[in-house]
């Protein structure tokens, strides 16, 4: 779609974090009209800057949108954002037009998304929970992974927008199912850089340079692209946020009570969020979930 059509289509954006702010940025460089908002206001500005309108509510947002996204912290924040802090229709799905598309892309619970599924339902707006990986290098490249829940006509028509934002999107199910993919995801990831803080911490302890065990793992069936990512943070010492610690503690939460909800145990998961618990009860900044490392240097 050019930018003389995509002109046309009025997109809002509620959300402006790590993740929100580039995703902002693509679509007002791919040329839709966006409207955005975010609680700490002056994240707007840049936006506001290059073009963007500025809503006062979330719910005038939604109101001035052919498609609305979201991107938010956490299920509180997301509630919040649509149905209002004082939960009497002030929020965001109270302002949807009839006809149009909503999509999230936070990670919340699946049983999140099917309650926002039927609240659209019976105002006749088309959803979709679309949690997305990439991280924030991956969002300012517009190569974000969309795992998607919903309607497959309504993701087809949505296609042009998250062609912009992704380089990827998979169609996995009725909503809920984007997002039980994306904890399983999370889950992985997490214990993935966890296992890697652990092996380092051993290496280390025995006198030998961490530095040799991630050599080694490169060339080996150990290599992954999550630890090619962040096992520079680990030997360093570096946890600037990409992805902060504080959202993959709560991931792992929700993939707990997932598991509960389900009846399937994971302990692993239980065992990491202790983990990732202990560091983040103990942090006195905002740090990446490579910083699960700091467990092992306290």
């Amino acid at each position: 779609m050019d930018s003389a059509a995509n002109s046309k289509l009025k997109v809002g954006l509620i959300g402006l974090g790590l993740m929100g702010q580039p995703i902002g940025m693509n679509l007002l460089k791919a040329g839709y009209l966006l409207t955005v908002w975010n609680r700490t206001t002056s994240r707007a500005n840049e936006l506001v800057a290059m073009g963007a309108t500025l809503a006062m509510s979330p719910k005038e947002v939604a109101a001035a949108s052919d498609v609305l996204l979201t991107i938010v912290s956490d299920p509180p924040a997301l509630e919040s954002v649509l149905w209002g802090a004082d939960g009497k229709d002030s929020g965001a799905l109270a302002g949807l037009k009839p006809g149009s598309t909503y999509i999230d892309s936070s990670t919340v619970s699946p049983a999140l998304a099917r309650k926002i599924a039927a609240a659209c339902a019976e105002r006749k707006v088309h959803f979709l929970d679309a949690p997305v990986t990439g991280g924030d290098w991956g969002a300012k490249k517009g190569e974000l992974i969309f795992m998607v829940g919903g309607d497959a006509e309504t993701l087809k028509a949505v296609e042009p927008i998250l062609g912009v934002l992704g380089k990827r999107w998979f169609h996995l199910g009725p909503n809920g199912a984007g997002q039980t993919i994306k904890l399983a995801m999370n889950l992985i990831l997490a214990l993935q850089v966890d296992a890697l803080a652990e092996a380092l911490a051993l290496v280390t302890g025995a006198g030998l340079k961490g530095e040799s065990l991630v050599e080694v793992m490169q060339s080996s069936m150990a290599r992954s692209g999550v630890l090619d990512v962040k096992a520079p943070n680990l030997l360093k010492g570096e946890y600037k946020p990409s992805f902060p610690l504080r959202l993959m503690h709560k991931d792992l939460s929700l993939a707990l009570d997932l598991g509960n909800q389900i009846g399937v145990a994971l302990p692993a998961t239980a065992a990491a969020r202790e983990t990732y618990n202990y560091v983040k009860g103990n942090a006195k900044e905002d740090l990446d979930y490579s910083a699960v490392m700091k467990f092992w240097r306290r």
